[in-house]
């Protein structure tokens, strides 16, 4: 906290300096003045919060230098000291803020009680002054929100829709006699990476930027106003009172400011003119249906009504479902790369390709791929972390809703996308071979033991069906059988041995029962245990 002393006297001065405690009020820096000029000056450089004066001075009285600087330093605090007790004096200073009036000679009691006072209540003001400025910054920032909040309100709360109306026109974001609109939609292009960049990734300043180059065409001529829909984070909508039919001269002014601005033009779908409030939901519907529809094969054309696309032929990804099942499961570069394309092509080829038909084609193209790859061979032999998920099939494909339409990034990210999923394929087939040997190994080293399709499948982490088909379709023979021949090659090496008995045998090789284990030899090699012994010695 700052203090001026004012007076004419430099001892008068001194004797102020010698008398009051400034560190016990919180007064750090005090100056000093030895006029009334030199106080005003002194007042505007350093702007004290308390300002100590003498009530006569050759320059005039302090209470003519209190009403000077009033208007440019309504906060400061003024003691005022005289030699005189006249009632004037004394009203003329609390007329024009002052808050005690001291009379020569100074005590210290006295002047240290007024400059406690007047500190005291300088901070309660500032305080004040701090909590109006925060919370005038506060309204400030929220008004834009809850004006924004109340006009979507109108699109998407229709009941509250009336209520909202009065609100806005008290904010004077709409004009009282309103009664009919019409809606525009731009979508802010999300892939954009350089105009995100030049706002560093804040998409919350970028559409206050647009929003702004928009109302300056909107609120200042009284056309109508421009808010971010807090429905949809990319969505800019422009309602403009009345039937409008100049709505598309107004759109183009727009875009105009947009691109001396950002160096970009935005699309914007326009809905037909409607009752105000009541329209707004299906006007909404219009516009975006509008921009979903546009036909981003021509790029300089940035109006769209929702009857551009109404007859345009659809191309379903059906047609070309069986080429690219064929093209991932044969793995073949060619294949892949004349397959992924076919959609596309024949969109081309209709002269008409919209976001909605390049969204409807995404969807079906990653449901195809999952469908796939639940289908695949070897599917089970893969872990489920191994797994393609949707979001790594998604990856980095094409933004739906571009500002400017790249045909060749979709063949590019179709392309890359079958190239992946045959990859899968192929590994989870490498994969499933790979199980199927692992399988073997384990029947090889455990033979001894008491395996069962379900043990072997448990262990493995695949099912029994599974473990069966897929074991028969490696090797030629199913996993008993297979278990079953292991058994019997071991015990014809074991019988090479004369001292080892034919039960042993049996036992060692994972029989529990001779008899059976006869059976089973004799059934395998066409003779019993006994007979191949003998036929082994001669």
């Amino acid at each position: 906290m700052k203090a001026l002393i004012v007076d004419d006297e430099a001892r008068v001065r001194k004797a102020v300096r010698l008398l009051v405690n400034w560190e016990l009020h919180g007064i750090t820096e005090i100056e000093e003045a030895g006029g009334g000029f030199e106080a005003i000056q002194r007042m505007r450089q350093d702007k004290p919060a308390i300002v100590i004066m003498d009530m006569m001075m050759p320059e005039g009285s302090g209470v003519d230098l209190m009403a000077a600087v009033n208007e440019f330093a309504g906060t400061v605090k003024f003691i005022v000291v005289s030699g005189r007790g006249d009632f004037d004096f004394v009203r003329e200073a609390v007329r024009h803020g002052g808050i005690d009036y001291l009379l020569k000679p100074i005590e210290p009691e006295a002047i240290n009680a007024a400059v406690a006072k007047a500190a005291s209540q300088w901070r309660l003001e500032q305080q004040e002054r701090t909590d109006r400025q925060k919370q005038s910054m506060r309204l400030n920032e929220f008004k834009p929100v809850y004006g924004e909040k109340l006009l979507t309100g109108l699109i998407n709360e229709p009941k509250t829709a009336q209520m909202a109306v009065r609100r806005l026109q008290e904010e004077g974001l709409i004009p009282e006699g309103a009664m009919k609109a019409r809606l525009a939609l731009l979508q802010v292009d999300a892939s954009d990476k350089q105009l995100q960049e030049r706002f560093a990734w804040d998409s919350d300043l970028l559409h206050f930027a647009i929003i702004n180059i928009c109302n300056e065409f909107l609120i200042a001529k009284k056309r109508g106003v421009a808010f971010r829909h807090w429905g949809a984070p990319t969505e800019i909508v422009i309602a403009v009172w009345g039937e409008n039919e100049q709505l598309p001269v107004i759109l183009q002014d727009i875009n105009e400011g947009i691109f001396i601005t950002l160096q970009r033009r935005m699309h914007a779908g326009l809905s037909k003119a409607g009752d105000f409030p009541e329209a707004m939901p299906v006007q909404y519907e219009e516009a975006l249906a509008a921009l979903s529809g546009r036909n981003t094969l021509s790029a300089n054309d940035y109006l769209h009504s929702c009857e551009e696309d109404k007859n345009v032929k659809r191309i379903a990804f059906s047609d070309w479902e069986e080429e690219w099942k064929v093209a991932a499961l044969s793995g073949v570069d060619e294949q892949l790369a004349a397959a992924s394309g076919r959609w596309l092509e024949a969109a081309r080829l209709t002269g008409h390709i919209s976001p909605y038909m390049l969204d409807e084609y995404k969807t079906e193209v990653l449901l195809f791929c999952a469908r796939l790859l639940r289908e695949a061979p070897g599917r089970q032999a893969v872990e489920e972390d191994a797994l393609l998920s949707a979001e790594e099939l998604a990856e980095n494909s094409p933004y739906v809703n571009a500002g400017a339409f790249s045909l060749q990034d979709w063949r590019e990210w179709s392309y890359r996308l079958l190239q992946r999923l045959s990859q899968a394929i192929v590994q989870r087939q490498a994969q499933e071979k790979t199980k199927m040997s692992d399988i073997a190994s384990f029947i090889d080293q455990h033979y001894r033991d008491e395996l069962s399709l379900q043990d072997i499948a448990k262990r493995f982490f695949v099912s029994r069906e599974y473990v069966s088909r897929k074991f028969k379709q490696e090797y030629g023979i199913n996993i008993t059988d297979y278990i079953t021949g292991i058994r019997i090659d071991k015990a014809k090496l074991l019988m090479v041995n004369p001292n080892l008995r034919v039960a042993k045998i049996a036992e060692m090789v994972g029989f529990h029962d001779e008899k059976y284990f006869s059976k089973v030899f004799k059934k395998q090699e066409g003779i019993s245990p006994k007979a191949f012994r003998l036929k082994d010695t001669d």
